[in-house]
């Protein structure tokens, strides 16, 4: 009883906004690539849902493939006497599998009967309107084969596609898009570099090099205009490009599909209905199939606390798989991090908020896990109270990140590294909050790191001092320090926030009168409460001539203060020293948020929440969260080329377009990163969900904003 209390206590009663967690349509791929010399030509799927795709090599079958564990192909030896012939067209007729070969169009399908001679050879395009009924072209040629016999339709011009829809045959030429009335050619568009064309939803739609024609008004508003297919497919215009395939719902709203996150290539070469409802896109290295699956954000959380709980812990942190050969993730090595305390604190914040929430034991031992690591950061070096960034087994420096910052421990089994950031201790400090805070078995434990950790601070005149009896360079509080700095400077503001919340932190559980009277000396006496309330629309570039290291500092806005900032107002909101300056902390809170709701960050937004403002944008969080791509690995992204987007002028804040892309469209980032950023290279590693997703999720449903 007295646990279920405490929780009541702690939880806010009520929200103006609350999301009720309900199924949404959550895409992801499973993917087949070619082998080597293996070129990709047409595909095909019959009603049984078998799938067949042609390639320089016969028709092949997509071999077993799972979303993050991809596929190949080998031949198809079904029918042994199919095998050998020369297959050069696959398409179907009435749900059912049809062939050409040099002599014949054939199918299995009807015990074998439809076997017609083929009056040309090397067919280009083919369309049928019953399996009686078939209208085909070797580019040049078109002729009609019915149960009534063929006939040869005059046309001139090349022939590039035939389709059949609305009890009509269309053809495709270069220049003009012909009806045939069941006697003659007629045309009903003119143009020129025609390549490929659909009839959806009543309107004519024709591909070209340079966007879209629809009902002959041009579309170059798109995410790629060199179209090379067209689809329609359930209330949605499927569109494959030369850089990706993308889909166009009925109110105009695109997903880009671009990249190895969802296709093997970005060259498409033909788009077709998958199974169960799936979407089937041929590319030239294989075949992608963009599947549509119901999913509740609980059921997300599920998948993704799985993903970390595999391969992502190492030594208890929260870490990345680097070295992912072709997305194999069994390929892959855990690494270490400069910030590997700050992941990891922000996977046990989400951690300690799932317990909170679900008193789940598996969450429990999580924390467990994942704060031992936290401690021994202390005491793996030989000094006071300085949290290394990390340990990792002695005798591996040649192969860690930044191998000059590792240092000897005294026990000789391992190697810790130095040089410590701010951002360290504030995640450092957020956690050790939280879970004092939530968990009271484990709050004696929380505050010992916490004391641990500002005593060392303040007995060091606001640094942490490294190995060297040096402050770190990012280690600094300061007054001397932080005040140097011009107003306009981000750090002036960012240290004396960040050291205020610690401070508080450190004295709401231990009860240390000396954390409260430092932060109320550096609040009044030097500044502190003037400088974090600044608004952030004054923060911005050092004028020219300024010192050099503030110019640096202030050369555009770092995101990576953004996360120190958020993290930071738990502790700063949460365990104000008094009313009057929670008040004033939730005005300075509000005023970053409103800076960064351009950014839709769903951790930003539910955050804010903590101050009870009635509006934190929710329903941006709820995005983030149900937009967020499934597959973590650090595919190649390019948006830059886009014509869909409006891009802004260079700006302080790095915002590159008016609209920020959806997170299954752009990099996977932490929080720390531009969520504006448009391309990346394939980084051949897989980031944790653990704090990109999970905090947040686990948040908002702590905070009760987000439904059971």
């Amino acid at each position: 009883m007295k646990r279920i209390l405490f929780l009541l206590f702690l939880a806010p009663s009520a929200f103006a906004q609350k999301h009720i967690d309900q199924a949404f349509e959550q895409d992801y791929s499973k993917k087949n690539y070619a082998p080597e010399g293996i070129e990709m030509r047409q595909m095909a799927m019959d009603r049984n849902q078998n799938v067949r795709v042609l390639t320089n090599q016969g028709v092949m079958l997509p071999t077993h493939s799972e979303f993050l564990f991809p596929g190949s192909f080998s031949p198809d030896t079904r029918y042994r006497t199919s095998a050998p012939k020369k297959i050069q067209y696959l398409s179907t007729v009435e749900d059912q599998l049809i062939f050409a070969d040099e002599t014949h169009l054939f199918s299995q399908a009807w015990a074998g009967r439809l076997f017609l001679p083929l009056p040309i050879k090397d067919i280009k395009a083919l369309a049928a309107a019953s399996k009686e009924d078939h209208l085909i072209s070797d580019g040049q040629t078109l002729i009609h084969i019915s149960s009534a016999g063929k006939k040869t339709i005059p046309s001139t011009g090349k022939i590039l596609q035939i389709l059949h829809r609305d009890k009509q045959y269309y053809v495709l030429k270069e220049n003009s898009l012909e009806k045939w009335n069941g006697k003659t050619l007629q045309k009903i568009q003119s143009g020129k570099g025609f390549r490929c064309f659909e009839i959806h939803k009543g309107q004519v739609i024709i591909g070209t090099p340079e966007g879209l024609l629809i009902n002959q008004v041009a579309k170059k508003d798109l995410p790629s205009i060199d179209i090379t297919s067209l689809r329609s497919i359930g209330k949605k215009l499927w569109v494959g490009t030369t850089e990706g395939a993308y889909s166009i719902d009925a109110k105009g709203k695109i997903n880009y599909y671009y990249g190895e996150r969802w296709i093997p290539s970005q060259e498409v070469i033909q788009i077709e209905p998958g199974p169960e409802e799936s979407v089937l896109i041929l590319t030239k290295k294989g075949l992608a199939n963009i599947c549509f699956k119901k999913m509740t954000l609980k059921e997300k959380a599920e998948f993704f606390q799985k993903q970390v709980r595999s391969r992502h812990i190492r030594n208890g942190f929260n870490a990345t798989l680097y070295g992912i050969k072709n997305g194999d993730l069994s390929t892959g090595y855990l690494g270490d991090s400069d910030n590997d305390g700050l992941w990891t604190s922000m996977y046990l914040g989400a951690e300690a908020f799932r317990y909170a929430v679900t008193q789940e034991k598996d969450a429990f031992e999580n924390v467990m896990e994942s704060l031992e690591a936290m401690e021994r950061l202390y005491t793996v070096h030989h000094l006071p109270g300085f949290p290394a960034r990390s340990f990792e087994r002695s005798g591996f420096k040649n192969i860690l990140a930044d191998p000059e910052r590792w240092q000897s421990s005294p026990d000789p089994e391992w190697d810790w590294k130095a040089t410590t950031s701010s951002d360290e201790a504030i995640g450092h400090m957020f956690v050790y909050g939280v879970i004092a805070e939530l968990i009271p078995e484990l709050r004696k434990r929380a505050t010992v790191l916490m004391d641990t950790l500002m005593s060392h601070i303040v007995k060091n005149d606001w640094y942490l001092i490294d190995h060297d009896g040096k402050p770190t360079q990012w280690g600094r509080w300061n007054p001397k320090y932080v005040n140097g700095f011009p107003t306009n400077v981000g750090d002036r503001k960012l240290n004396s926030s960040n050291i205020i919340s610690m401070l508080q932190t450190a004295y709401k559980f231990t009860g240390k009168e000396i954390y409260k009277e430092k932060a109320l000396h550096l609040l009044y006496k030097e500044g502190y409460l003037e400088n974090l309330m600044r608004p952030m629309k004054e923060i911005g570039a050092t004028p020219d001539g300024g010192d050099a290291y503030a110019q640096m500092l202030s050369e555009a806005w770092n995101h990576s203060d953004d996360e120190m900032y958020f993290l930071g107002y738990w502790g700063l909101y949460r365990y104000a020293l008094n009313e009057d300056l929670k008040q004033k902390f939730k005005v300075s809170i509000i005023d970053h948020w409103d800076a960064e709701r351009p950014e839709k960050d769903g951790l930003w937004n539910l955050m804010t929440a903590i101050t009870g403002v009635k509006e934190f944008d929710l329903e941006e969080a709820i995005w983030y969260l149900q937009e967020h791509p499934l597959d973590l690995i650090q595919w190649e992204i390019k948006n830059s080329h886009r014509q869909d987007i409006r891009k802004m002028a260079p700006n302080f804040r790095k915002q590159s377009i008016q609209e920020v892309l959806p997170p299954d469209e752009r990099p996977v980032q932490r929080h720390n990163a531009n969520m504006f950023n448009l391309d990346k290279a394939n980084g051949n590693y897989e980031l944790s969900a653990g704090d990109i997703w999970l905090l947040p999720y686990w948040l908002g449903r702590y905070l009760g904003v987000i439904s059971d």
